[in-house]
């Protein structure tokens, strides 16, 4: 926390620095070109593409944008709702709710439709990602343009964010980040603590809205920061100087975060339909020590065939940096240590221990080395017991790495353009900044057509099989590898064609082992043996007991409507709607033909 102008000293000391606009403007452009470019595969038809390893998210997103406009528009609550796991409803924020974004694009939501807007949305933040820390890196942190760009661009194309760019709104909202360490770092001006507080605690509940686990992170990467370079011998005594205005804003921070956000934290943690934890397991969601060295799927390399399965799934390659990068950034770490003073030793030593840390937390309960578990324990079995700490994903953490060597390789291009070294290690250099992130240029995001909204539903003829607000549900039920519901049901709030519920859907709900969070409701028979159909293309077995647990199923729900179109979406494995129709015709009847959907009237009244 220091108050030098020394851009040595701290990640956000003042730098003196002749504002570029040429350069901005190039920077802004390369950012939204890449995230174009990334995208690309969703802007040959924003409507009926989806991204191949991840629609389920796609159209939670797309959902979550829908309803989030249609509540506020609609004086509802944005943060429960009881259109979808009738008749339990749902508690969105203990979800990722999004109801900033929401909010924000409501108007193009309902001008251009949710999926449009998602992908509005996702381009964006991949853009504004790399300009944000451009902006923090050239204002703040070094003198060079170019170190900036390299170092924001890095970070906001970096393995880890194209990962979380096939449908994740959340994480790849990354611009926040920035924001955050600029605005808490300007808490040590003295004479501002005020209104500096109140503006980082409104930026606090907007990141909450977008994105509270990263929020999370972010906080406790701060925290470390702060602490070992405030401890640091070379700084012990600005921090001491600093430290009333300081503590000052964070007071005033967190009383206007408090208020902001006193609802959703009371939902969050006592609310109804809230869980401890989550259904996701930390050993399978935690960071492969030998993936730190490896090279991304959506990469050069990866085109390349260097790609590798050390991560537990496509979205969550939250290191990858590839070995060359990581020996770059210790070549990097080497130069500007010796060439450092000691102010800009304690930022580097602060640096050092926080990308240690993360990195070693980001292994989880247990090591894994090449897709090898150990017996090894990790630090994360034990803080993983803690409240909050136990509903992260371990694997997650690595991304705060991500921007420390991003800041790195910013400052080393900065110190090599202030003192350029010899012709031969000026090329050297220069080669090995392009060995290292050449490979790592992201390629476009994997996409698939996806089946289309039947005309049932695009027509608004469903209106007519349901009463106003009541239920409807698509064979199979809505589930995070059946989001067909949830898509349906965004097209309707989107177009204003009023409000039907369903039963399920895709969220994170109470049910799970010890307490523990789950995806979706607990499975009742009748869902059960529509996902077996659509699974296997075998119909069950129907006994007159079966019907009567179907029955059951069916007045639980209210449901009023079942409805089968012709194409179903699995997002995880192609559906059977022979099957699917043969099932639902023993269990209820014959169907009517209504447009372009087989529907069973359950319910008349």
């Amino acid at each position: 926390m220091p108050t030098s102008p020394s851009v040595a000293s701290a990640p956000t000391s003042p730098v003196r620095v002749t504002r570029d606009r040429r350069a901005d403007l190039i920077v802004t452009l390369v950012a939204l070109a890449l995230a174009v470019w990334v995208t690309s595969g969703l802007w040959r038809d924003p409507n009926g593409r989806a991204i191949t390893v991840n629609s389920s998210d796609q159209a939670l997103f797309e959902w979550l944008l829908a309803f989030g406009g249609h509540a506020v528009s609609h004086g509802d609550n944005p943060l429960y709702t009881y259109l979808i796991n009738v008749p339990d409803g749902v508690n969105l924020a203990v979800n990722t709710s999004i109801t900033v974004y929401a909010v924000v694009f409501a108007p193009l939501t309902y001008l251009i439709g949710p999926p449009a807007t998602f992908l509005v949305i996702l381009t964006l933040n991949l853009a504004a990602t790399a300009v944000a820390w451009y902006w923090l890196l050239s204002r703040h942190l070094v003198r060079s343009p170019l170190a900036a760009a390299v170092g924001g661009l890095f970070i906001g194309f970096s393995p880890g964010m194209v990962s979380h760019a096939n449908a994740h709104l959340n994480w790849t909202a990354g611009w926040l980040v920035p924001l955050l360490v600029w605005r808490l770092f300007a808490l040590r001006r003295p004479g501002h603590w005020l209104r500096d507080g109140v503006i980082l605690g409104v930026l606090v509940a907007i990141s909450f809205s977008i994105a509270a686990e990263g929020l999370f992170f972010t906080a406790l990467a701060l925290g470390l920061f702060v602490a070992v370079w405030a401890l640091h011998p070379a700084n012990r005594a600005q921090a001491r100087a600093v430290l009333p205005s300081f503590l000052r804003g964070l007071a005033v921070t967190a009383v206007v975060a408090g208020v902001l956000l006193a609802y959703p934290l009371w939902l969050h943690f006592a609310g109804p339909q809230r869980f401890h934890g989550t259904g996701f397991d930390p050993v399978i969601h935690s960071e492969d020590i030998a993936a730190y060295a490896a090279f991304p799927r959506r990469s050069l390399a990866g085109e390349a065939g260097l790609r590798t399965t050390l991560a537990p799934n496509p979205t969550e390659e939250n290191s990858f940096f590839g070995w060359p990068l990581l020996v770059l950034t210790l070549c990097c770490f080497v130069l500007l240590w010796r060439r450092a003073d000691p102010h800009r030793r304690a930022t580097l030593w602060a640096l050092g221990v926080l990308a240690v840390v993360f990195t070693v937390l980001s292994f989880g309960p247990v090591a894994k080395v090449d897709g090898r578990r150990t017996d090894l324990p990790m630090p994360f079995d034990l803080l993983g017991q803690l409240p909050v700490v136990n509903a992260a994903l371990p694997a997650r953490l690595a991304l705060v790495v991500t921007p420390v060597i991003g800041v790195l390789l910013a400052y080393a291009i900065d110190q090599l353009r202030q003192r350029p070294p010899r012709r031969a290690a000026a090329v050297a250099w220069t080669l090995g900044f392009v060995a290292a992130l050449l490979p790592l240029f992201p390629t476009p995001l994997l996409t698939i057509e996806r089946e289309p909204i039947p005309r049932f539903i695009t027509s608004g003829a469903w209106r007519e099989y349901v009463s106003p607000g009541g239920t409807l549900t698509p064979a199979p039920l809505a589930l995070d590898v059946y989001p067909d519901g949830q898509r349906w049901q965004a097209y309707a709030l989107a177009n204003r064609q009023g409000e039907f519920a369903i039963p399920s859907g895709f969220f994170l709900g109470p049910g799970g082992p010890d307490g523990r969070g789950r995806i979706g409701p607990v499975p009742r028979p009748f869902s059960a043996l529509l996902d077996q159909a659509a699974r296997t293309g075998l119909p069950p077995i129907v006994t007159e007991g079966t019907r009567e647990e179907v029955r059951a199923d069916l007045e639980h729900w209210r449901i009023e409507t079942v409805v089968l179109p012709d194409e179903v979406h699995g997002a995880k494995w192609p559906v059977d709607e022979e099957a699917l129709r043969r099932t639902l015709t023993m269990l209820l009847g014959e169907p009517e033909r209504v447009e372009d959907v087989w529907l069973w009237r359950v319910r008349e009244d």
